[in-house]
């Protein structure tokens, strides 16, 4: 994701409008679908984009904003960095992962699973993540600094890739639209609270786990919709835990 600022100009009203016309101007039938396929970035400009088919992954922090209470900023920011790498680090090992991107307190990605098995590999991913946390908590709490609980939201389904920004200034970014992405955060921002499990999928994401992962997780109802919760762990991060965090 590119966003930093590398060129500066005077800004003009007459511009801007032309800019709009020319963006609003473009032909619909430069959105192509792409189905299962995420195109590579360099096939994006500021007037074409693609539908395709992706799972989102997105993970918070619990009550971040109450971490701001006892905590000085240094600190904020050692617990802040600390889970933001390894998030990162944690998505970016998986090669199906095609974008991450950092909101705040929020790390989440899109995933290419034109596969059954890749959508039961985003639950592995997710599973690490949760074992990861239990290992930075340890430390953390070694540091006498408060504890991170979060949550984990998944949602498969067709997603708009688009690039955004200004032609020309070297500020631009992926920008991914549509209900997977909306749902995928919407379910992390409600795991890990209250009653909730730490990790929340939708039931597109349900029907297409195999057995395995399935028993994993129990149904509940978010008003009109089924959704499935568990809290589940990565074995051999677990072991690791008990080998090494004592």
């Amino acid at each position: 994701m590119e966003s930093k600022k590398e060129t500066t100009y005077t800004y003009k009203v007459e511009d801007s409008a032309s800019r709009m016309d020319d963006i609003l101007d473009a032909n619909d039938n430069d959105y192509e679908d792409n189905k299962s396929s995420i195109p590579s970035r360099d096939k994006l400009t500021y007037k074409n984009g693609y539908y395709v088919n992706v799972t989102a992954l997105f993970i918070d922090i619990v009550d971040s904003s109450k971490l701001t209470d006892g905590n000085k900023r240094p600190t904020l920011a050692k617990m802040y960095r600390a889970f933001l790498s390894e998030c990162v680090a944690i998505m970016n090992s998986w090669e199906m992962c095609k974008e991450i991107n950092i909101n705040g307190d929020c790390v989440w990605g899109v995933f290419e699973t034109p596969k059954k098995s890749n959508v039961d590999d985003v639950i592995s991913v997710a599973a690490q993540l949760n074992s990861m946390i239990k290992i930075l908590n340890y430390k953390l709490k070694k540091k006498n600094y408060d504890t991170l609980a979060v949550g984990i939201g998944i949602d498969y389904g067709r997603a708009l890739m688009v690039k955004a920004g200004y032609s020309g200034s070297g500020i631009n970014e992926i920008v991914w639209m549509g209900d997977v992405v909306n749902t995928a955060c919407h379910l992390a921002n409600e795991a890990g609270r209250g009653y909730r499990n730490t990790i929340i999928v939708t039931g597109n994401i349900y029907c297409n786990l195999n057995d395995h992962h399935k028993s994993l997780l129990s149904s509940y109802n978010d008003g009109q919709t089924k959704r499935y919760e568990g809290d589940i762990i990565r074995n051999n991060m677990e072991d690791w835990y008990k080998e090494n965090c004592k």
